[in-house]
Parts: C-alpha cells; structure tokens; sequence
C-alpha cells in the first residue's frame, strides 16, 4: 500500500506558477487585516514559525517579508488532477482521499514491479509537473500514511512487513488518523502518549475510555488495518469533494470551491458518456458532523451551468456564513447516456439553444485537455477570482 501526499501543495503550485517567489516564503489564505487564517504556507514560511490554521495577523507578525496569495481552487485542481493521470497510470487501484493525497494498492505481483520501485518513480513523474510529494509505503493504510509524513518533504518512508508495531510504538498518539485533540486529552490523562502505550491496552479499557471505536484505534496503533482502497470501475456516482485546510466561514470561498467541483464533475460526466439525474451536496461542519443535501431533476444534464444553480440552491438550504466549514462536496448519480434536453426550469428558447451550449462545452474541455485548465475560463469563473491574489509583500 502506498499513501502519497503532496508537499505544502497550494504553496508549491503558487511558487511554480510563480518562479519569482520560489525560495521565498509564501502564504496562503486569509487577509491579516481580516482576521483571516492560514490555508497553508511554503516551507520557506514554515522555517519563522507558520503554519496551518495560524491567525493570519500572527502569521504576518512572524514572517513579515511573506508573499501573500488567495486560493485559487480552479488551478489547485486542475495539478490534483495531473497528479492523479500519474497514479492511475502505475495502477487502477486509486483511492483519492483530498485534492492532495491518495492511497494506491501495488500489491507486488500485481504489476511485477517492486512497491518501491513504484514509489520513486511516481514522485520523479510528480517533480518532472514541478511539485513534489511524500510517499509511505506499508503493508496497510494506517502505516503508509503516517509514514508519509515521516520524511517530508520529498522523502519516501518504507516500514517493511512486520515491523509495524515497531515504526509506530515511539511516535505520538496524535499521529494516528482519527486521534484528534479530545481524544489524545483523554489518553494523556490515563497516561498514555505514545502509540505504544496505546497498542498496549486491551479491548475492554479501550472500549472503556474511547468508546465503540476503541479496539480499532489500538489495533491500528499496532499496525493492524484490514481496510482495503475503495475504487469502482464501473461507478454508480461521479463525485468530487475538497477538504479546506482551516474551517472556511465566507460565503464567497465556500460558494467559489462549489463552483470548481461543479465543473470538475460535469467534465468528467462528458468524458464518460454520462448525464446524470440526482445532484447532491456533501457538508462537513466543524463539530465533524456530515449533512448531504440532494435534489433530482426531471431531465439529466452534463452541464455545469445547468448544475451549479441547484448546486448553489442546495448548499444555501443547509449552510449559512459564518458556520465553519471542514470540507464540501458535489456529487451526482442516477445516470442516463448523455441529455439532449435542459432541465425542468428551461424555456423552450433555452431548449433550442442546449445543443450548442452542449458543444460549447465539449469545446472547452477540448481546449483544457490541450493547453491546461486556465487556458479559456467561463465568465461565471471569473466572477469569483475579484482582483486576483494578492501578492504584495507585508
């Protein structure tokens, strides 16, 4: 099993586009002046003391000569994607968990090609896009994404078969996925820190203390993870979803990253022959909890501009600004071979005009396909973009 995980990602593609600030410290996220907060940061920045989730007015106040940059959803996804040709070219077995990070399964046999091997040439393939990534390679999810992060950045960590229990035993509990901060408070005051510790303890103490999801906990703290990556070949939803690095409480970010996702899945819908049905948004809040929102439409549809209205709709009906904002989320299903009819709300002028609307878009994934995703942009994108990022330093 491999987890790669991207380097400080939005920074290193703001850098890439960007080669002036290469070697300079740049920030992504929220004004400092507006109590905004770090998305993340290069590691030029991280070296004064930056990071994820930091106050952007403390941020300012650490690294002054910052360059300070907006996110640009549309470009973060248009690399994820190039990144994501790459791993599907080593194997089909890819599991997407953000825009920045992936399981991949290359059981040895399977490709004749060592995990290894696999490993150092998907992160020379990422360099030759002109970002990097870090890459665990375990016998189990749990393992190969903390060892992922084990040597970043640009670092390969492999932790061979049987000795799991030894790679994790010395590492805080806090590295484990699903450890968050309430949880490691409640270890540490029963005295356990360390993933060891933690292994340790029987079932019965584990379901005590941490509830029903206990014994998993300290089964993977052992190493222990049965779970295998989840694809589908042949899927009943096309989905996409992005994870924001800080809770995101303005309408305009939130409604921006929508947008992106909405066009994302209405390319891949055309890509596959498909036009779907049902439209459903996925949040997740800060307390964790995971609301979907869904509508079907009378006729099915491909295209974002039909899509994104009841997208925006369904996402007003279950959010409000200001509430945080951990991840959003846009998916369809109920699928038909591609529509050649506008939805319940068209006119039959609208109607008339849906085949080249239908060509227009074809049309431009043609032109993305060729010269990359900001090659031609819909004016309703750039409605979001304001006055582009600002790049002065403070």
């Amino acid at each position: 099993m491999l987890h790669m995980d991207m380097d400080a990602f939005f920074a290193s593609v703001e850098q890439l586009d960007h080669p002036e600030w290469r070697g300079k410290p740049v920030i992504v996220g929220g004004d400092p002046s507006r109590r905004g907060v770090v998305s993340t940061c290069s590691y030029e920045a991280r070296a004064f003391g930056v990071h994820s989730a930091m106050p952007s007015a403390q941020a300012a106040r650490l690294c002054p000569d910052a360059i300070w940059v907006s996110s640009n959803f549309g470009r973060y996804g248009e690399m994820s994607r190039a990144v994501r040709n790459i791993l599907s070219r080593v194997t089909p077995d890819v599991e997407p968990t953000s825009i920045d990070e992936a399981y991949l399964d290359v059981t040895p046999g399977t490709s004749g090609e060592h995990p290894v091997v696999i490993a150092e040439r998907i992160q020379e393939q990422v360099d030759a896009l002109g970002v990097s990534c870090s890459i665990g390679v375990a016998s189990c999810k749990t393992v190969a994404k903390i060892a992922s992060d084990h040597k970043k950045p640009h670092g390969i960590t492999v932790v061979w078969p049987g000795e799991e229990a030894a790679f994790l035993a010395p590492l805080l509990v806090g590295v484990l996925p699903g450890v968050g901060k309430s949880t490691g408070d409640r270890l540490a005051r029963i005295g356990i820190r360390r993933l060891g510790e933690l292994a340790a303890m029987d079932d019965a103490t584990a379901r005590e203390v941490l509830g029903r999801f206990g014994p998993d906990l300290t089964a993977r703290a052992r190493g222990i993870d049965p779970r295998r990556v989840q694809y589908e070949r042949d899927p009943k939803s096309v989905s996409n979803e992005h994870t924001f690095s800080v809770d995101v409480r303005e309408r305009e970010e939130v409604e921006r990253a929508l947008s992106g996702l909405v066009t994302h899945v209405a390319a891949r819908l055309r890509k596959a022959g498909l036009s779907a049905r049902t439209l459903t948004v996925k949040l997740r809040y800060a307390d964790f909890s995971t609301p979907t929102v869904q509508r079907t439409i009378d006729v099915a549809t491909d295209l974002e501009d039909e899509m994104l209205p009841v997208a925006l709709t369904l996402l007003r009906s279950a959010w409000s600004p200001g509430a945080g904002l951990r991840l959003i989320g846009f998916g369809t299903s109920g699928f038909e071979e591609a529509a050649v009819q506008l939805d319940l709300f068209a006119s039959s002028a609208q109607d008339d005009a849906r085949p080249q609307r239908k060509a227009l878009a074809e049309g431009l994934d043609a032109v993305k396909k060729r010269f990359g995703e900001d090659a031609i942009r819909r004016g309703v994108d750039r409605s979001h973009d304001k006055n582009g990022p600002d790049t002065q330093p403070l």
